[in-house]
């Protein structure tokens, strides 16, 4: 069981980060394979349950999609650098939260 869901999981942040040729900003993806890859353990390890990874999974997506919509224009300003940090800082602190929220897997 454990293992179909972070296969499942996996298919889906890999297909996000293969779209749209998203390699451009490397140190953004790096941080957010980082994010993938904790959330990947944490459900290995139990620490956490399905719906909150399949949650934090969202968010990756959700900050992939701004990732996207901010290169679309050729251009990555220093603007929209700092609001993917922001996005990227919040879910990191989502991330911790969740695993060390001592809930139980069912």
């Amino acid at each position: 069981m454990k293992t179909g869901i972070v296969k499942s999981i996996v298919s889906t942040m890999s297909a996000v980060l293969l779209s749209g040729g998203l390699l451009l900003g490397q140190g953004v993806n790096d941080r957010q394979r980082h994010q993938q890859k904790r959330i990947r353990h944490g459900v290995k390890n139990e620490e956490l349950t399905r719906m909150e990874a399949r949650k934090l999974a969202k968010e990756q997506v959700h900050i992939q999609r701004l990732e996207t919509r901010a290169k679309s224009d050729g251009e990555f300003t220093a603007r929209e650098r700092a609001k993917l940090n922001r996005e990227q800082n919040q879910a990191s602190s989502h991330i911790y939260r969740q695993k060390h929220d001592r809930q139980e897997r069912p």
